[in-house]
Formats: C-alpha cells, sequence, structure tokens
C-alpha cells in the first residue's frame, strides 16, 4: 500500500471509532472555545495545555506533582503552564498546610471568575450544536456520555 491509502485506511479506522470521534470532538470545542476567548482584548492567552489542568484545580489546592501525575507528565513540564496561569492571576500557590515544605495550586477568585466565563464560551457553543441536532438528540447524547464518563470512571 502506498502512503495515500494508508493515511486513508487509517482516517477510516479512527471515523469508526466513538472514542476518537470523541477526542476529536473536545479538541474541537476546546479550540472553539479558545479562539472565542483570543477574542476578547485583554484576555489571557490561554492554550489548551493550560485547559487540561482546570479539570485537576479547586480553592482547596493540589501539589503540582498530582498535577502532573493526573495529566501524565512531569513537574517540569507543569511549572511553566501554572507559572503562567499564576501570572494571570487566576491561579496562587500557597504552603501546603499537611507539609509546610510543599506548595498547593488553587484557584483565585479572578480564576474562579475566568473558568466561570470560560464555561459560558462552552455553553455557547453547545447551545449552537443543539440548535443543529436538535434539543431531544442533544439531551440523549448528554445522558448516553454521562454514563460513558460512569463506566469509563469505575474502570
Amino acid at each position: 500500500m502506498n502512503p495515500t491509502d494508508l493515511d486513508d485506511a487509517l482516517r477510516a479506522q479512527t471515523s469508526a471509532s466513538t472514542g476518537q470521534l470523541l477526542l476529536r470532538a473536545a479538541r474541537l470545542l476546546d479550540e472553539k472555545a479558545l479562539a472565542r476567548l483570543a477574542a476578547i482584548p485583554g484576555a489571557p492567552p490561554v492554550r489548551p495545555a493550560h485547559t487540561r489542568l482546570f479539570p485537576h484545580l479547586s480553592f482547596t489546592g493540589v501539589r503540582a506533582t498530582t498535577l502532573a501525575r493526573r495529566l501524565g507528565v512531569t513537574k517540569q513540564a507543569v511549572a511553566p503552564l501554572l507559572a503562567e496561569l499564576v501570572a494571570w492571576g487566576l491561579v496562587e500557590q500557597v504552603p501546603d498546610p499537611a507539609d509546610r515544605r510543599a506548595t498547593l495550586v488553587r484557584f483565585t477568585h479572578d480564576g474562579l471568575a475566568a473558568l466561570t466565563h470560560g464555561l459560558g464560551l462552552l455553553g455557547e457553543l453547545e447551545a449552537e450544536i443543539t440548535a443543529e441536532v436538535g434539543a431531544e438528540r442533544a439531551a440523549v447524547f448528554r445522558e448516553v456520555l454521562a454514563v460513558w464518563v460512569k463506566v469509563l470512571s469505575r474502570a
């Protein structure tokens, strides 16, 4: 087989995979939301690498080593991303009360406002998709997707 045929075969295989479709949809949703954010004057230049951190952050805080482990990367890979989020005022680093030698990273109040705004952008995109596919189909998709998350969370 020539490389073009191999690429076509690979595309056919990945298009037939529900998991690959979900990954692609998530990536596209993230890209579109970030493009909308970038169009806002004064918005921080958040990249997909930053948004991958957000589900693992909280107001109680998490250690950078824990973030790195959850993302499957090194602490050194997470450090510059956290430094940018700190510089933008979205997160702060505070001493870990359980171990004063360690620090916790947690959302600031500005970080909560930014996160809420970002979720609003995602909501706008979801509304646009719902308008195209219909409310009933979108609701069924969400229900089925919630089951996928539940099943995969216990696996």
